[in-house]
């Protein structure tokens, strides 16, 4: 779970312009800092299936975005790819 300090740190890095906070790029960040830390507990706690699925399910939700955002927005997709440093 995201502290709340360290989701406005995150949407001030990625916001489109100064009101937004639910533009696809900021909602990718987010779930890419939950897969960070969720991935993390697993490789602790390898048999929590409950957060397993939960984990698939935020991967799932991100690749929507992503690709919503690759077929809109080429530029601003190439851009975060890169500074998330994900995968195409």
């Amino acid at each position: 779970m995201l502290k709340s300090k360290d989701k406005k740190k995150i949407v001030e890095e990625h916001r489109t312009h100064e009101k937004d906070t639910g533009s696809a790029e900021v909602q990718v960040a987010l779930l890419s800092k939950q897969i960070d830390e969720l991935t993390g507990h697993l490789k602790k706690h390898s048999k929590d299936n409950h957060s397993r699925r939960g984990l698939l399910k935020m991967v799932s939700k991100r690749k929507k975005f992503l690709e919503y955002l690759s077929k809109t927005n080429k530029s601003n997709y190439e851009k975060l790819i890169k500074k998330l440093g994900l995968r195409k």
